[in-house]
This record gives structure tokens, C-alpha cells and sequence, in this order.
């Protein structure tokens, strides 16, 4: 899968808007921990989320304003957080499915406000594909606690994870990557799958064949471009 690096800045002041627009990610984070009494977990968590993306954006967001595209994708990120914080509490169900559902919904309209407004950058592309990482890892861990199906379906979270850990040893695997129609398409898999397999009922035969064929797309997807990268290292 490809990966976007962002532009190395000396660190300036916080844009204009990153204050309330991480307020309202905090309470995003602790509404949705709140629904399985974890409401104190997420917003701790999400506090340190907030100075972490803080540091980021006065380190490398080239823009004076953060922007709606940038605060609908750190709305996002405080979904995810409030569902990791209900993995202890709560796996899976309506709940998890239907703030997922929602946050993936809102992916398409930050990249579209950031084309709007003018203020797209290298930051808010890394910033939405570490969000949309997060998610999937995040899901994963829920279908996994509530034996909606194997373990087989932790790869769906983890597999990028393990992909960026292979630019220490060889480094040839951060180059960047063409784009690619059927990346994209194996990401919507991944995403509808953990998604959809979070409602509960569905037959253990049918949820593990979900599983296992969304794992198989997204297997393929990442080891063409992991042979793509192979045949065109420097």
C-alpha cells in the first residue's frame, strides 16, 4: 500500500482553528467511549492523540489555517480513539459498526474539503491514511474479541503495520508507490468487511469466509506492490 511522507517544516505556531477543532474531536472520543462506560480512557488517550497531531501540525502543516478538512479528519481520529478505548468493555455490535460506518463516511469529504478550500498538503494526506490504519486495526481487535470470527481476521489491522515496519530492513519499501485503482478498491474491501462483520448474528461459517476472502484481497493488493517496489529499487 502506498504512503505519503510529509514535507519537513521548522516548527511554527498551531494553525488557526487546530484548538476548537481538536475540542471537538475530545468529545467525539469521549461520546463514543461513553457507550460502554469508557468515556474517562477515551478522553485520556485522545488528550494525548491531540499533542501529538498538535506537534505534527506546527512541525509540518504548511497552512496558517487547519481548515474543515483537517478537523473532519481529526473528528475521525476521535471515533477511533473512543473505539479503542470500548475494546476492553465492548467488542463489537451495533454500536461499533454504526460510529465506524459514520467515520468512514466522513473519509471522502476531507480530502474533498481540502481540494475546496485549497489547503491540501503532504500532513492531511498522512494525517487521513494513519486515521483510516488506526480504524482498521481498531475493528479488527473488536471482531477478534467477540469471536465474530479467527484470528486470520487481525491481519485486515495489522497487515499495514507490518508493511511499514519492513522500511528498517529494507528500505526500499518506503519508495513511493504509483497510484492504483485496485489499491483503493482492496481498502474499501478491507473496511466494508470489518464494518459489515461487526453486526451481530451473522453465521460463523459466513463471517469467517468474509474474513478470509477480504484478508486475501488485501494479501494481494499489498504483496503486488511490495513486488512492484522489489523490481524497481534503486
Amino acid at each position: 500500500m502506498g504512503q505519503v511522507e510529509a514535507g519537513t517544516h521548522g516548527s511554527r505556531a498551531l494553525p488557526e482553528g487546530v484548538i476548537p477543532a481538536g475540542a471537538m474531536a475530545f468529545a467525539v472520543a469521549v461520546v463514543v467511549g461513553a457507550f460502554g462506560g469508557a468515556a474517562l480512557l477515551a478522553g485520556g488517550a485522545m488528550a494525548g492523540v491531540l499533542a501529538f497531531v498538535a506537534r505534527q501540525a506546527a512541525r509540518h502543516y504548511p497552512h496558517a489555517r487547519f481548515g474543515g478538512c483537517n478537523a473532519v479528519t481529526l473528528a475521525r481520529a476521535g471515533a477511533v480513539v473512543g473505539l479503542a478505548a470500548l475494546l476492553p468493555f465492548v467488542s463489537g455490535g451495533w454500536v461499533v459498526l454504526a460510529v465506524a460506518a459514520v467515520a468512514l463516511a466522513a473519509d471522502g469529504v476531507d480530502g474533498w474539503l481540502a481540494r475546496r478550500s485549497g489547503l491540501s498538503s503532504a500532513f492531511g494526506a498522512r494525517f487521513d491514511m494513519e486515521v483510516d490504519a488506526a480504524l482498521a486495526a481498531v475493528l479488527a481487535g473488536h471482531l477478534w474479541l467477540a469471536g465474530q470470527t479467527g484470528a486470520e481476521i487481525l491481519a485486515l489491522g495489522l497487515m499495514r503495520y507490518v508493511f511499514v515496519a519492513g522500511f528498517l530492513p529494507f528500505p526500499w519499501l518506503a519508495a513511493p508507490l504509483p497510484e492504483r485503482f485496485g489499491r483503493k478498491a482492496a481498502c474499501v474491501v478491507q473496511i466494508a468487511a470489518l464494518i459489515l462483520l461487526q453486526a451481530p448474528g451473522w453465521p460463523e461459517g459466513a463471517a469467517r469466509g468474509i474474513g478470509v476472502l477480504a484478508v486475501a484481497v488485501l494479501g494481494w493488493s499489498f504483496g503486488r506492490d511490495v513486488i512492484w517496489l522489489w523490481r524497481n529499487r534503486g
